[in-house]
């Protein structure tokens, strides 16, 4: 059903990991050191995070595409600095046009939406598993990147304009993205109980984030602070992903070996 599109399609490999446990473990961290490190830099100076958000999300997103195979650390470096400046993004259209968050959330939906039709119109196919072309991989990041700012703009929209707070935000994206799970163990579609899930993962770890951060105010954050909340974040991402890159090349030292065995010998 998949089809390649025009000339300038070429194949590449797969550049996406293996969805697991430790994919959305991983996935949600990185939503929440995204909205501690964008609030923390902001805090610090405008002009530094602007610089530290465009200039390391085309950065990594540049390696992300010049790479020929998947590369945990490549992979994930590109989703955090995708996390950081997808909220610098969404704060910023708040902040600068001083849209409701209920207008920017419903931008950012309908934005992901256009992303998603067009994808699944050009190519036959949403599934990650099939990102084996260049048109493809930009289509995925470019549907990452509209994600991470509707999640953001979603988390707000409960905690300040509903009236939720951070922390019962985060218990109601919790309980949320139970449910892709549960429809996909009952017959859904795995592909778009993954796009499901993969969506709520950012409002959901960008509360439990503002909730750990924030000062005591009516939306009942914690007072860690963004900076301490962003480097253990960034802590925890980083051992998991050396983990992932360790045993992925065990996996596929084994799975060589594995092939050398099998092959007769003439």
């Amino acid at each position: 059903m998949t089809r390649l599109l025009g000339p300038t399609v070429h194949p590449v490999a797969a550049k996406v990991p293996a969805v697991g446990v430790l994919f959305w473990v991983i996935k949600i961290l990185t939503t929440g050191m995204g909205e501690a490190a964008s609030d923390y830099l902001g805090g610090v100076n405008l002009l530094l995070a602007a610089v530290v958000g465009l200039g390391g999300f085309g950065y990594a997103l540049r390696r992300q595409l010049r790479a020929d195979r998947y590369d945990a650390v490549t992979y994930w470096f590109a989703v955090a600095m995708v996390a950081v400046f997808g909220t610098m993004v969404a704060d910023g259209v708040h902040v600068a046009l001083a849209l409701p968050y209920g207008v920017t959330t419903t931008l950012y939906a309908l934005a992901a939406a256009a992303v998603f039709v067009y994808w699944y119109r050009s190519e036959g196919t949403l599934s990650i598993h099939s990102i084996d072309t260049r048109r493809r991989e930009l289509l995925y990041w470019a549907t990452v990147l509209l994600t991470f700012a509707l999640g953001t703009a979603a988390g707000d929209l409960t905690a300040s304009t509903l009236k939720l707070g951070y922390f019962s935000s985060a218990l109601l994206f919790g309980a949320a993205i139970i449910v892709p799970g549960v429809a996909w163990r009952l017959g859904l579609n795995p592909v778009v109980a993954f796009w499901v899930a993969y969506v709520l993962t950012r409002p959901l770890g960008a509360s439990v984030a503002d909730w750990l951060a924030k000062p005591h105010s009516p939306d009942g954050g914690l007072h860690v602070g963004d900076g301490l909340v962003a480097l253990g974040s960034v802590l925890l991402i980083a051992g998991l992903v050396a983990y992932a890159a360790t045993a992925g090349r065990e996996r596929a030292t084994q799975e060589a070996a594995g092939s050398r065995r099998s092959t007769p010998v003439h």
